[in-house]
């Protein structure tokens, strides 16, 4: 099964790198499989260091900051317990993995993780449809170099009519700066 959340992983400098990722996961959360582009962030971290952290969230105003590359401000974070690396105060829940398997011969990396520590902070706010639909808005948004401009359009327009029935004031802003990116993006092809 494929969780969404977000990856925090450390660089050479020990700069924090906040990520969207959906691997795929085990029911009882003891491994998943993470599959980074190789031309990310995320990737260069991990192949460096091994380690990381995913958090479970249900902020999708940071998933779709993070998701574009526009957080305005650093997430608060606190020191992850067993390895080099951070958690965001904000999530629901907190594991901590190291990779155990490092296959990056295609063009997404392969890449086993075991989770060697986790912890929860706070409930999760629970199931709305407009934060899903943020999240499917977020993963168009990334992909807007491998996808047609006609069926990123479409699937946004799909997804406007939950968020405009569901939203509270951060699903609504952030399904609106998601809407900004793309149409930026498509003005500068």
């Amino acid at each position: 099964m494929i969780l969404e959340g977000i990856v925090t992983s450390l660089n050479e400098f020990d700069q924090v790198n906040v990520a969207p990722m959906g691997p795929f996961v085990d029911e009882a959360m003891t491994t998943m499989r993470l599959q980074p582009f190789k031309t990310s962030q995320t990737y260069q971290n991990l192949k460096r260091s091994r380690e990381g952290v995913f958090h479970v969230v249900d902020d999708v105003l940071l998933l779709a900051r993070s998701a574009i590359g526009q957080l305005t401000s650093t997430p608060e974070m606190f020191p992850a317990d067993k390895v080099g690396g951070v958690v965001l105060k904000s999530a629901c829940r907190w594991y901590e993995f190291e990779i155990t398997e490092f296959d990056d011969s295609q063009d997404r990396a392969n890449l086993l993780a075991r989770v060697i520590h986790f912890g929860r902070l706070r409930d999760f706010f629970g199931f709305n449809r407009a934060k899903h639909a943020v999240v499917e808005a977020a993963i168009l948004a990334t992909r807007v170099h491998l996808l047609t401009d006609t069926d990123i359009l479409q699937q946004l327009t799909s997804l406007k009519t939950p968020v405009k029935k569901t939203a509270g004031p951060s699903e609504l802003e952030a399904f609106e700066l998601l809407e900004r990116y793309v149409g930026e993006y498509f003005k500068r092809k």
